[in-house]
């Protein structure tokens, strides 16, 4: 469509009938507002008008010469033109709505030089509708997306960004990319005319072709892939190329690229710092159990390269592998807001030294595990939404490590968070609750340090630490568990300090089968059952703890049991304070024990514990009570001088 007219800076070469022009040259011609001039419409001529011609018809000579009106000059003083020229009119008085409907046929760049003609060219030509209009024609987005930076790319909402056009500003940042759009390119290159100024945009049907072109250095490397379903492309990646999704609305949902045979992605040693975003990615292989699709996933990604996936879905309906594998010495990716969902094997699996760092994603219902971490992988976990696994929500295991930030972990069937054969985790702020089973499991020499979570309202204990474990668990916030806060059984180690436990269904702290953790400066209250519970030959020292307003007794130690109760302050209990029976020991020494509706502390059934140098008052029942062959060591007696 040639929609220059009204440029009459740019000539249009047409031939006008003579009788139109002298029609146009006429009375009342010089009146006119559609007096499109233009230079090469008629010949000049050689003869120049006379002074007495000038001062009466200076426009209609000037309509016959051809060329531009110029203000004639009078000594003394200025005298205005009869009419302005065409220019100034479409410059000036066109209206708005005229010039817009004009300059909605220009694409981009016409739009642009035009803008370059007035201020007021300026103004309409870099209105936000007109560029909506070229954008979405171009990119498909319904929003603009906005890439200030290499590997940045995020989607705005027009009225609330603070500059005028962000349609124009995208544009200008995402303008020397390639489209891949099946379909598009023969169409594209058979009309020229229609593409008029487009001549640097390239189309492509496959996003093979489109990675070749970048290998042949067609162009700088950002890819445009359109809205569609890609199967079985092989897509290897070893050059820092910047793959985006491109469509309207909800972008990733309608970008799909599978593969059914191998891997749908792979990222080898020089693909550090490429980009692929807004888009769903699946492995969907017909036998969905081979073995050899283990080695097959979603993203693979190997050693010494680093890059950046962000807002795409991925998914594998595989029973084998992972839909995710990072592996490998240098294997570093950067994966941000992601939604890795219903796949039916590992989620997220990082391994073999692999490091790298996953913020914001959504991990959710995956068959196995949401993350495996193992043999010295060590990945940066945070802020991560971990749910509704069909198996545990984290586990790592074989020397895994990581360190897991403000991440929420829930409604997975087994444990929210695993620990086994030496891995050694760091959690963080996170928050670990409604668990099927437990919250956080450590077990078969597992270890780690669990700092500042909120653990609650899991099915079983808060926290299991078994099996020669020696995890740290320090600043919890640990309640309203529907069994224990912590579970320490079958030979369980570690460092329980300094956390607020509370509201749970059994003993804050359960203690049992030769388990010998140290315990200390914790908040041990408002139980349903006992605040410490050592039994079945427990041991540890437990030491400086607050233990108040239990049900049951604030300490109960039995069945062989020999702990170090020291220095706490034990109070305000339901019932008994520290309770001894059926052949619990230990020792009991620096205790602060008071207030308690039943005696401060009980003996029975063959217990004989060592007391010492405690302070015990104001039980209601007494401060001592030794009876049903319980037995007193001989410290009691400093005991009561001091009690009395």
């Amino acid at each position: 469509m040639d929609c220059f007219f009204f440029l009459p800076m740019l000539s249009v070469d047409e031939d006008i009938p003579a009788d139109m022009v002298a029609e146009e040259s006429g009375p009342g011609a010089q009146n006119s507002p559609y007096q499109l001039r233009r230079k090469s419409l008629l010949p000049k001529r050689t003869v120049c008008p006379t002074k007495n011609s000038m001062e009466g018809a200076s426009t209609s000579a000037t309509e016959n010469f051809g060329h531009r009106a110029k203000r004639a000059r009078v000594s003394g003083k200025s005298q205005d033109l009869p009419a302005a020229p065409a220019e100034q009119y479409l410059q000036e008085k066109l209206p708005d709505e005229v010039v817009l409907k004009i300059f909605s046929y220009l694409l981009e760049q016409d739009l642009c030089q035009a803008a370059c003609v007035c201020k007021r060219f300026s103004e309409l030509a870099n209105d936000p509708i007109l560029w909506k209009r070229l954008y979405m024609e171009v990119f498909e987005y319904t929003r603009p997306m906005m890439h200030p930076e290499p590997g940045k790319f995020y989607q705005i909402n027009p009225e609330e960004y603070e500059q005028p056009n962000p349609w124009k500003e995208s544009f200008q940042q995402l303008y020397k990319g390639a489209h891949v759009k099946p379909g598009f390119a023969e169409h594209f290159y058979s009309n020229p005319a229609r593409y008029k100024g487009r001549e640097n945009m390239l189309y492509y049907d496959t996003i093979e072709d489109a990675l070749g072109g970048v290998q042949e250095a067609h162009f700088d490397g950002l890819i445009f892939v359109h809205s569609g379903i890609y199967t079985d492309e092989w897509i290897y990646i070893e050059s820092p190329i910047t793959m985006i999704g491109a469509a309207s609305g909800k972008v990733a949902d309608k970008v799909v690229i599978e593969n059914t045979r191998d891997s749908t992605f792979v990222f080898m040693e020089g693909s550090e710092d490429a980009y692929v975003g807004y888009m769903t990615i699946r492995f969907n292989p017909d036998d969905k159990s081979a073995q050899h699709h283990n080695a097959h996933h979603c993203l693979e990604i190997t050693v010494n390269c680093s890059p950046n996936i962000d807002h795409c879905v991925i998914r594998s309906t595989c029973t084998v592998g992972s839909a995710v594998c990072v592996s490998g010495q240098g294997a570093g990716p950067t994966i941000k807001h992601c939604n890795i969902s219903d796949c039916e094997n590992v989620g997220l699996y990082i391994t073999d030294h692999a490091q790298g760092i996953y913020e914001d994603n959504e991990i959710s219902n995956n068959a196995l595990a949401g993350i495996w971490v193992k043999n010295h992988g060590n990945p940066i976990i945070r802020r991560n939404h971990i749910h509704h696994g069909r198996d545990v929500g984290v586990f790592t295991f074989d020397h895994g490590m990581g360190y897991f930030e403000s991440c929420n972990i829930h409604r997975n069937r087994i444990a929210g968070f695993e620990v086994k054969a030496y891995a050694n985790p760091t959690v963080v702020r996170c928050e670990i609750h409604h668990g099927q089973t437990g919250g956080i499991y450590v077990h078969e020499k597992g270890r780690g340090q669990f700092i500042e979570n909120k653990i609650y309202a899991n099915n079983f204990a808060g926290v299991w630490i078994t099996s020669n474990s020696d995890p740290t668990i320090r600043g919890n916030a640990i309640f309203n568990g529907n069994q224990g806060g912590v579970y320490i059984f079958g030979d369980g180690r570690g460092l329980i300090e300094g956390n607020d436990i509370y509201g749970n269904a059994l003993a804050g702290i359960q203690i049992r089968t030769n388990s010998c953790p140290i315990v200390r400066h914790n908040k041990i209250h408002d139980g349903q059952h006992g605040g410490i519970y050592v039994h079945e030959k427990g041991q540890g020292v437990i030491e400086e703890n607050e233990v108040y307003s239990n049900t049951l007794a604030g300490v109960w130690v039995t069945t062989g049991s020999t702990p170090v109760l020291r220095r706490n302050r034990i109070h305000s209990g339901k019932q008994v304070g520290v309770y001894f029976y059926d052949n619990g020991h230990g020792v009991l020494e620096d205790n602060d024990i008071y207030n308690h509706m039943y005696s401060g502390v009980q003996i029975r059934t063959g217990s004989n514990p060592k007391i010492r140098r405690n302070k015990i008052w104001g039980g209601q029942n007494g401060g001592i009570l030794v009876y049903n062959s319980g037995k007193l060591c001989c410290f009691i007696l400093h005991l009561i001088i001091q009690f009395l």
